[in-house]
């Protein structure tokens, strides 16, 4: 517990100061702006510590003993279907991709709208988990699938609206949230854990990487239809 309590200290409480010397010393920032300044940032020191302690609690243990158990108890195919669904409902829950999506609904005024580009990460990301389950099962080197998954990505640029291709590289970044990374990284881990001649950290680690690509191939597919 006080290990975590400092970890969450370390992450907050710098920031935290240099904004408060600059509202104080630089900009002048009426006395209320700073008070409120100060709340806000107890409470998301308060609510870090809580996430990482439910992280470690349940998300970690629980993504972990999900990719330990599932090679043991469904086929392969049933297995890759799990995966997809997985990475799709973990990625709905990403508060990162929420916020993405109000802000692109925003700025598009509507035309770019909130429930299709949640769709369409989540969709990305389920089917990039899925792969990097079965790139896991063939053992093959990680820099294939990603090289061929920027080939593919280099590809659709050329072809995507320009107001989506920002908007598609920014999905790939969302993605690796506080919520999707825990939970993938441990089935990853899980998964390479009970599978014969497979190493946990050879195999079990990368899957952000790959996770990380299909979002932003969703989207610039999302944005050639939209054109």
């Amino acid at each position: 517990m006080k290990g975590l309590f400092r970890e969450t200290m370390r992450a907050v409480l710098p920031l935290a100061v240099l904004v408060l010397l600059l509202q104080t010393l630089v900009l002048a920032t009426p006395i209320e702006v700073i008070v409120r300044f100060v709340a806000g940032a107890v409470m998301v020191a308060a609510g870090l510590f809580l996430f990482l302690k439910g992280v470690r609690v349940g998300l970690l243990p629980m993504g972990q003993s999900i990719g330990a158990e599932m090679p043991k108890k469904v086929s392969f195919g049933v297995l890759l279907a799990l995966a997809f669904v997985l990475g799709f409902v973990v990625t709905v829950a990403e508060p990162d991709v929420r916020v993405l999506a109000y802000q692109v609904d925003f700025v598009s005024g509507g035309e770019i709208g909130r429930g299709v580009l949640v769709l369409s990460v989540a969709l990305g990301v389920g089917i990039s988990v899925s792969l990097a389950m079965l790139r896991i099962f063939l053992g093959v080197p990680m820099g294939w699938i990603l090289a061929a998954g920027y080939v593919v990505v280099l590809a659709l640029s050329f072809f995507v609206p320009d107001q989506f291709l920002p908007v598609a590289f920014d999905a790939g970044g969302v993605t690796t949230g506080p919520v999707t990374v825990p939970f993938i990284l441990a089935l990853g881990i899980g998964v390479a854990s009970v599978l014969g001649g497979r190493s946990a950290v050879g195999d079990g680690f990368g899957i952000v990487g790959i996770a990380s690509i299909g979002p932003v191939i969703g989207v610039m597919i999302l944005g050639i239809l939209y054109g």
